[in-house]
């Protein structure tokens, strides 16, 4: 029997693209969007949590975020983590909200926004090829201890190809979407 799982193959490539989304879906654009705010992490109760798991993320507005946290005494907190993350977003405490505006992106912000989505990009890919790789060095390996034939062999390498460049071009068409989404003025 085979030692190389082509569902199994297709499951670690369809991974490596989920974690991409989800890379691209924190990078800002020119509208509002909680996801923005997905790699904030919070210093509570002793160690360090996503924001989702201490307030509650609104868009109330198409250039502003709402913070609603749960813990009155987390706020200080919260608005320390969301200019500390790098994002360039500068929160007004309003009580126990947080509001968040978004302030336009100008070009060199976009520039840098999008080289950033080119490296989520190649991280992806990389991860991809590590997949093709270790299905490919299964192949071979089934094929010297006897366990597939040569033609099954070139014809799993093939499917193992084909779902590679696939998922590749998936990538790239996400990053093209992205781009577009990001330079919109």
């Amino acid at each position: 029997m085979s030692d190389v799982d082509l569902n199994d193959i297709k499951r670690r490539m369809d991974g490596a693209i989920n974690a991409f989304k989800s890379d691209i879906a924190s990078l800002r654009t020119g509208r509002a969007s909680a996801n923005i705010l997905d790699p904030v992490t919070v210093d509570a109760y002793g160690s360090r949590v996503p924001l989702s798991q201490v307030a509650n993320i609104t868009v109330p507005e198409a250039r502003m975020l709402g913070v609603n946290i749960w813990d009155k005494s987390m706020v200080g907190a919260v608005d320390r983590a969301i200019r500390e993350s790098n994002l360039g977003l500068n929160p007004i405490v309003d009580g126990q909200n947080l509001r968040i505006p978004l302030p336009e992106l100008n070009e060199e912000r976009r520039k840098s926004l999008v080289k950033v989505a080119h490296d989520y990009a190649e991280k992806a890919k990389v991860a991809i090829r590590h997949v093709r790789r270790d299905g490919m060095d299964g192949l071979k390996k089934a094929e010297k201890d006897g366990d597939i034939g040569q033609d099954e062999s070139r014809a799993k390498s093939d499917k193992v190809q084909k779902m590679t460049d696939d998922t590749i071009s998936d990538i790239d068409r996400l990053l093209a979407e992205k781009e577009r989404e990001i330079m919109q003025v």
